[in-house]
């Protein structure tokens, strides 16, 4: 390779239409989870936000803390356990189950009374409720504003397409003096058509930059062995914290 695309400060793709037209379907989504294929959960969770979690949180307690397409992260365990209240979406209930189980973390469910079909799992402690139903469908249930959102692998598997709309969601979560971190990936969106899918800068710019203020934090190597059967030779991990205007 040569010493550009090990670099940090790669010069990212400017084509952002390149994957414009890729789609996956909740469907395909949920296959996932019941097939196995879910590598991009993080047993030991994620270190970037391990590093500045205590810088984020600045001692405070009782922040309301949301993870959209939330999986089964183990992060949700960690804002718990400092005393933050958790609410996380994701259209998989074997994801959510998997989530419970294995925080060993006993739990109740109940229906979304705002979303027919919908359920909510709350955790018997209280602090963490998942919600299972489309990021889309979350806010009829009226939840209220966030102080922080964890945006790990959601921005960047959501379909190019509902970018837009994904992100006016997530502003509309957002109280006063929030704090959105946001994790995007760069890599070459011509050799890999995604999920996850290639976020520039630009792109972010776009999305919030009328709302937010954008600090890239912290740019890192995050490729890896499995990496290569994408076609790809590097891949990039950028960390982003969004604050408001």
């Amino acid at each position: 390779m040569d010493g550009s695309r090990t670099s940090l400060d790669i010069e990212e793709y400017s084509d952002t239409e390149v994957q414009k037209n890729q789609v996956l379907t909740l469907e395909e989504w949920q296959d996932k989870w019941v097939n196995g294929k879910t590598a991009f959960h993080l047993e030991q969770g994620h270190q970037l936000l391990k590093k500045h979690l205590d810088t984020f949180l600045k001692g405070e307690s009782g922040l309301r803390v949301f993870f959209p397409l939330c999986g089964k992260a183990v992060e949700m365990k960690w804002f718990a356990n400092r005393g933050h209240s958790v609410i996380g979406v994701e259209i998989s209930e074997l994801g959510i189950r998997e989530f419970f189980t294995e925080q060993n973390l006993s739990y109740t469910e109940e229906p979304i009374t705002e979303i027919p079909g919908a359920k909510v799992f709350k955790s018997s402690s209280g602090n963490i409720s998942l919600y299972c139903c489309s990021i889309f469908d979350f806010p009829r249930t009226n939840i209220g504003k966030f102080d922080m959102i964890w945006d790990r692998g959601a921005l960047v598997a959501i379909n190019p397409g509902d970018r837009k709309r994904y992100a006016d969601t997530m502003l509309s979560l957002l109280g006063k003096k929030f704090q959105y971190l946001l994790c995007v990936l760069s890599y070459d969106p011509t050799k890999h058509p995604g999920p996850p899918f290639y976020v520039p800068h630009a792109e972010i710019e776009r999305l919030f930059g009328k709302i937010c203020n954008i600090h890239c934090l912290e740019k890192v190597d995050a490729f890896e062995e499995r990496h290569k059967s994408w076609g790809i030779d590097y891949l990039f991990e950028k960390l982003y914290l969004l604050t408001e205007k």
